[in-house]
C-alpha cells in the first residue's frame, strides 16, 4: 500500500503494514484541498491506482481522487423524530439534478439549492425532503445508486461544506432531510472498491454472489466484520456528522435473499432456504447501531417483498425499521387508476386490499421516481381521459394518498401533474405553472398538504387499527371512509371514482349534527368546474350500512370529498364507532 497525490507529485509513499491487523500506515505532510488515492499493489504484482474508500470529498467527475477536506460543522441540530409516527409526514422526493437547472442548463449548487428548493417545498405544504444518493458517484444515469463514495457528498452540487449549508437551510425552515443510501451493492470501476487490494475485498469471494446481474454492480459480502463496520461507520457518518434525520435504505429485498437477482433463482442459504443470512444479520446490526447512537433518527426500508417484521423491533424479531415502503399499495393503486372507469368496479378490489394489511407495518406511501421513468409514463400521463379527466383523476389519487393511513411521498414534478416522464438529464418542465391547469393543480396539492397537515385524524393514527373506520368498500361511486385521532375526531372521506356525478348520495356518518366540507376537488380554483356548493350538511337518521346516521351531498364526477364534524370538544371515540 502506498499514498500518491499532489504533495508527493503523484509518486507513491509507502504506508508500513501493521503486524496482524491487515492495516497499513504512515506520515506524510500536506495540505487541504489536495488530490490524493492509494497506489495498491496485489497479489499479481500489478499496482493500481485506487479511491479512498473513507474519502471525505472527491474531485468532480470524470476524475475521482478523493480531496484532503476539513470536515464542515453543521450548526442546525437534527429534528427529533422519536414521535415521528404521531406527527405528518409529507415527503417531497428530489432528485437534485434535475429539479431546476436555471437558464444556464448546469446543476445548481447546494447554496443554489438550499435557496429554490427548501422555500418551495415549504410553500407547498411539505414536512420532508427525501434526496436520492448523494453519495459520490461517476454515473450520471444511476442516479447516485452505484456509489463508490460513501462519505462524501457529491461534488456535482459543490462541497462538503456546501452541503452543510443546504441541510442547515432546510432545518431552519422547519424541514428534515432523508437521504437514500445505497448499503447492498456498488459500483463496478476497477478504481473504486472492486478488488481494494487485488482480490474481493468488499464484495464476496463467490464471484456468482459478488455480481449483481440486476443493476450491473458488486454486491458487498455482508458477513465480513470488516464490511459491515465500513457501511454502518458510513450510516452512522450520514446521520451524525450532516445531521441528517434519517436514512431511506435502498434495494433492502436484495439483502434479504439469495434468489432475489437476475440468474439466481434458485440460491440457497445453507440451512436450503432463501434468506440471506448474512444480510439479515447485517440489518440487525446497522439499525441497532444507528437506534442505539441516534435513537431520534428514522431507518426507512425500501422493501417490495412479503418479507414479514420490516419494522418490528430486533428485539421482538423483527429487522427494526421505523418505516417500510408500501410497494403493494402503490402497484395496486397506479394500477387501478390507470384503468378506463368502465373497468373499475370490477377492480375494486385493487384499492380496498390494502385495507387487509394497512396496519401489518410502519409504512410509506411512496409515488416515487421509479414510478414515473423507463416508460412508466408520468402520474398524470397515466389517469385515462382527456386532459381535464386526467387532472380529475389525478386530484382523486391524491386525496387517496394523503387519507388513506401511512406516511406520504411524491416525486418532484408530481405536485403539479408533469405530463413528461422524468429525466434525471434536464430540469422538471417548470414551464407547465403557465398552464393554468397545471397551476391549478399545483394549488390544489398544496391546499391538500395544508388540509393534511391541519387535521390530525389523518396522521396521528397511522400505525395502529383505531386509526380507521371503513363504511363503504363495495362500489366505486362511493368510496367512503373515516379516519380518528388519539382524541375522538375524525375526518370523513368519499371518493367517486366513476365519471357520473352522483346526486343526493347519502354518506355515513357516526352521529347526529352538522359537518363541514373541507376539500371538494372539483372546485373551479383546483382545475373542475364547480363553482358554487353547499358547505354544511345535518346528519340525519337514514342508516346506511351499519351506521344509523347519513349526510345528503352530491358526489362530483370522478372526484372526492372530505368532511369534518363540527364540534367544539372532540369526544373519545369508543371501539364500537
Amino acid at each position: 500500500m502506498a499514498v500518491v497525490g499532489d504533495f508527493n507529485h503523484w509518486q507513491p509513499v509507502a504506508l508500513t503494514a501493521v503486524a496482524q491487523t491487515g492495516c497499513f500506515e504512515g506520515t506524510l505532510v500536506a495540505e487541504a484541498g489536495q488530490l490524493y488515492k492509494y497506489a495498491v499493489t496485489g497479489p499479481d504484482g500489478q499496482t493500481r491506482l485506487k479511491v479512498d474508500p473513507f474519502g471525505f470529498a472527491f474531485e468532480k467527475k470524470p476524475g475521482d481522487a478523493a480531496i484532503l477536506t476539513q470536515l464542515p460543522t453543521v450548526t442546525e441540530p437534527a429534528i427529533d423524530q422519536h414521535d415521528a409516527a404521531e406527527q405528518p409526514m409529507a415527503i417531497y422526493e428530489v432528485h437534485l439534478g434535475s429539479f431546476d437547472r436555471g437558464p444556464e442548463n448546469r446543476y445548481l449548487t447546494y447554496r443554489e439549492l438550499a435557496e429554490r428548493l427548501i422555500p418551495y417545498a415549504v410553500a407547498q405544504g411539505y414536512t420532508y425532503l427525501e434526496l436520492m444518493p448523494l453519495t459520490e458517484h461517476l454515473l450520471d444515469a444511476s442516479w447516485g445508486y452505484q456509489t463508490f463514495g460513501y462519505f462524501a457528498p457529491t461534488s456535482r452540487f459543490g462541497t462538503p461544506a456546501d452541503f452543510a449549508y443546504f441541510v442547515d437551510a432546510a432545518h431552519r425552515a422547519g424541514l428534515a432531510v432523508i437521504m437514500d443510501w445505497v448499503p447492498g451493492h456498488f459500483i463496478k470501476n476497477t478504481d473504486t472498491l472492486y478488488q481494494f487490494d487485488g482480490t474481493p475485498t468488499f464484495e464476496y469471494q463467490d464471484a456468482h454472489r459478488a455480481e449483481n446481474v440486476r443493476w450491473g454492480t458488486w454486491n458487498f459480502d455482508l458477513g465480513k466484520a470488516q464490511v459491515q463496520s465500513f457501511l454502518i461507520s458510513s450510516a452512522v457518518f450520514w446521520l451524525s456528522q450532516y445531521q441528517l434525520d434519517g436514512l431511506r435504505v435502498d434495494a433492502v429485498s436484495n439483502m434479504l435473499y439469495m434468489n432475489y437477482d437476475v440468474g439466481k433463482e434458485h440460491d440457497t442459504n445453507r440451512d436450503g432456504g432463501s434468506e440471506n443470512l448474512e444480510g439479515i444479520a447485517f440489518i440487525h446490526q446497522l439499525n441497532q447501531a444507528v437506534h442505539t447512537m441516534l435513537p431520534e433518527r428514522l431507518m426507512i426500508a425500501e422493501e417490495s417483498s412479503a418479507f414479514p417484521q420490516i419494522t418490528t423491533s430486533i428485539e421482538t424479531g423483527g429487522l427494526g425499521f421505523d418505516y417500510k415502503w408500501n410497494m403493494g399499495w402503490m402497484n395496486d393503486t397506479l394500477r387501478f387508476f390507470a384503468r378506463e372507469p368502465a373497468d373499475r368496479q370490477a377492480h375494486l378490489n385493487e384499492l380496498t386490499f390494502s385495507f387487509m394489511y394497512m396496519y401489518s407495518e410502519h409504512y410509506v406511501l411512496p409515488l416515487s421516481h421509479d414510478e414515473v421513468v423507463h416508460g412508466k409514463k408520468s402520474l398524470m400521463h397515466k389517469m385515462p381521459g382527456d386532459r381535464y379527466n386526467q387532472f380529475a383523476n389525478l386530484r382523486t389519487l391524491y386525496v387517496w394518498l394523503m387519507t388513506h393511513p401511512g406516511k406520504k411521498l411524491l416525486f418532484m414534478g408530481s405536485e403539479w401533474g408533469q405530463f413528461l416522464e422524468w429525466r434525471d438529464w434536464s430540469a422538471l418542465e417548470w414551464r407547465d405553472l403557465q398552464d393554468p391547469l397545471n397551476a391549478k393543480m399545483a394549488h390544489f396539492t398544496r391546499t391538500l398538504n395544508q388540509l393534511y397537515q391541519q387535521r390530525p385524524s389523518l396522521w396521528m393514527q397511522d400505525v395502529g387499527p383505531l386509526g380507521m373506520v371503513i363504511t363503504q368498500a363495495d362500489s366505486v361511486t362511493g368510496l367512503s371512509y373515516r379516519r380518528y385521532d388519539a382524541t375522538g375526531d375524525y375526518t370523513i372521506v368519499v371518493l367517486n371514482l366513476t365519471p357520473d356525478e352522483q346526486q343526493h348520495f347519502l354518506v355515513p356518518v357516526p352521529e347526529l349534527g352538522n359537518y363541514t366540507l373541507l376539500l371538494n376537488t372539483e372546485s373551479i380554483d383546483f382545475g373542475g368546474t364547480w363553482t358554487t356548493w353547499p358547505t354544511q350538511f345535518a346528519a340525519v337518521a337514514k342508516p346506511v350500512n351499519d351506521e344509523k346516521y347519513s349526510i345528503d351531498v352530491t358526489l362530483p364526477a370522478m372526484g372526492a370529498l372530505v368532511f369534518a364534524p363540527n364540534r367544539v370538544t372532540p369526544r373519545r371515540r369508543d371501539h364500537g364507532n
